[in-house]
């Protein structure tokens, strides 16, 4: 797996490689580089877990090309938090 500026790259145990968005989640695009190095397979390889950013995608949701279901209002609370009022994107 690798996260470049644009986009969050998985590579299959069957060959495949898959790519997606960072724009389809929220977290991980505004996370930090450190942030987003450190992530662990969860649930029998079934997805994907940063604790930092507390962000999980399954590889499901990958495979099938969907975004986060994050609502907005979840992530402005957590953008909130993470960038208290003064403090810049």
């Amino acid at each position: 797996m690798s996260i470049s500026a644009d986009l969050l790259t998985v590579d299959l145990s069957d060959g495949r490689v898959i790519a997606v968005p960072l724009a389809w989640h929220p977290r991980l695009l505004h996370g930090t580089s450190a942030e987003r190095d450190n992530w662990r397979l969860t649930g029998s390889q079934a997805g994907i877990h940063w604790p930092d950013l507390d962000e999980d995608i399954s590889l499901k949701n990958i495979l099938l090309g969907q975004p986060s279901g994050e609502s907005q209002t979840s992530l402005k609370q957590w953008l909130d938090n993470r960038y208290p009022q003064g403090q810049s994107l």
